[in-house]
């Protein structure tokens, strides 16, 4: 019987998903039910960020990109709500709600319900969504190799390359050169199954763990199964009707009593179709997470290839302490190929967030945070611990040759022109509907804040606070512009302070 929470779920489910395009031959299923223990988080591992974007979005991004076109099924659990709120209403992707996690051969057999078995005969590729760094190049290849072997399923394998006790992932067990028998073999090297890591442990020391393929055993003791280096990362590509055929013969006998869908292997093997295996050229795309040193490792990389693709186009201080938004990279990229230098210069710390504009000779100094759609002229210069943002319906632009000094705030719905100075300790904010608007060749000084307001050319501003104001330029008798300086608002609340 369901509860309430899970009759909102599935009917969340059924809202927000979009109807499949079953003329499109390929459909990933996206594993994001599970919750991650070991992550030790309140959010759901899946939300989890990698370079600004979580990671199941990565994944599902990376499938979209790889295979234009591609139909998808995110199978959701723990969390569901918020993982299917990042996802959002997409075309030809729907949900899955797997509302006991009874492991992945179950998240996969929940995701199948959702396609219609007489429409689709195409392929079938299943991914775990805590894969983070899985790109767009690594899916396309994936799916070439795949079309290419003429298999029924495939495995995408990695090399774990650090020490034995730290690989956690499910082993990739090969062919041995001779059989439990000592007879030589003549299919060295093909897959025969995958064991996850928790079931080796809890093999006998001394006892040899025997399986077997094509009618003949091979025997294998507890240590050399933990010394595999080729493991399993989660990805796989089925033939859909075979999937079909056999996703529901899996059995729970294992130590965790759940259904794996790596014992699809042996069951594909058992029926004598093709099982093959293949491994990308950049193994860090395999890298999954179950904790926060783990995640951390993986933002690394991911900055790393962000600090490889510009740093030659741009200037960076410190490689390891920047950020810069994915479209904000691809738009660098973009500018380069124009032949024209940008001389752009990003001090320690610098975060640009999507939407932001960046402009020829720029420099932010250290610790400078710019989200939103900030347009920047050419020739701006922006001090240390500077924030500079706008909400998603707003614009902010910066004119040609601002200077925008320490530690200033500035929000909202703003135009500077060019020329202009912000000297520091100065606040300002624009609205919707009191827009800021700030003309040229305009100091603003000391302690000031500004709010909605409309300043003409050539003002001088210092030590003011102006609130919904027109400042207009006015010329005096010996041509000097008039300053305004010190000017505060009438107080409100007066008659609640008194003298101690």
């Amino acid at each position: 019987m369901q509860t309430e929470m899970a009759k909102e779920v599935y009917a969340l489910c059924e809202k927000i998903s979009t109807e499949p395009d079953y003329t499109q031959n390929d459909v990933a299923i996206i594993l994001a039910a599970g919750h991650g223990k070991r992550i030790k988080s309140q959010k759901s591992k899946m939300l989890h960020n990698i370079w600004g974007v979580s990671s199941v979005e990565r994944v599902y991004n990376a499938c979209s990109a790889g295979i234009p076109g591609i139909n998808s099924v995110v199978v959701v659990g723990i969390k569901a709500p918020d993982v299917m709120q990042v996802i959002g209403n997409r075309e030809r992707t729907q949900f899955a709600y797997q509302e006991i996690q009874k492991g992945t051969g179950h998240a996969v057999q929940v995701g199948l319900e959702r396609i219609d078995e007489t429409k689709f005969n195409g392929t079938v590729f299943v991914l775990p969504g805590d894969m983070g760094l899985l790109d767009k190049r690594t899916m396309t290849e994936f799916r070439d190799k795949f079309r290419e072997s003429k298999s029924d399923m495939m495995v995408l394998t990695g090399i774990y390359e650090g020490p034995v006790e730290a690989n956690y992932y499910g082993r990739i067990v090969r062919v041995k050169d001779k059989d439990a028998e000592g007879k030589k073999s003549t299919d060295a090297g093909n897959v025969i199954e995958i064991i996850e890591h928790k079931d080796i442990l809890a093999l006998h020391d001394d006892k040899p763990y025997i399986t077997s393929y094509k009618g003949r055993h091979y025997s294998f003791t507890k240590d050399e199964l933990l010394k595999i280096n080729e493991y399993n990362s989660g990805v796989y590509a089925f033939d859909y009707k075979k999937l079909t055929e056999l996703i529901h013969s899996i059995k729970s006998e294992n130590s965790q009593n759940e259904i794996y869908i790596t014992d699809l292997i042996a069951l594909f093997n058992k029926q004598g179709y093709n099982v093959s295996a293949s491994s990308p050229k950049e193994q860090y795309v395999l890298m999954g997470f179950n904790d926060k040193a783990v995640l951390k490792e993986m933002e690394k990389v991911y900055r790393q290839n962000v600090y490889n693709k510009i740093k030659n186009i741009i200037e960076i201080e410190d490689p390891d302490d920047f950020f810069i938004h994915d479209e904000v990279v691809e738009t660098i990229l973009n500018q380069d190929t124009k032949g024209e230098p940008l001389d752009i210069h990003l001090g320690k710390g610098v975060y640009i967030g999507k939407g932001v504009d960046l402009n020829y000779n720029l420099t932010l100094k250290r610790n400078v945070v710019v989200q939103g759609n900030v347009i920047f002229g050419k020739n701006v210069t922006v001090w240390e611990n500077v924030l500079l943002s706008t909400f998603p319906t707003q614009k902010f632009r910066i004119g040609n040759n601002v200077e925008i000094l320490w530690g200033d705030i500035i929000k909202g719905n703003i135009e500077i022109g060019e020329n202009t100075k912000i000297e520091s300790s100065v606040n300002m904010t624009g609205s919707d509907e009191y827009p800021l608007r700030i003309g040229k060749n305009v100091l603003v000084k000391g302690t000031s804040y500004i709010f909605g307001s409309i300043i003409e050319d050539d003002i001088h501003i210092e030590h003011s606070v102006l609130i919904n104001k027109r400042v207009e330029k006015l010329i005096k008798k010996n041509g000097q512009i008039q300053k305004v300086q010190f000017y505060l608002p009438m107080p409100s609340g007066i008659d609640t302070i008194s003298d101690l």
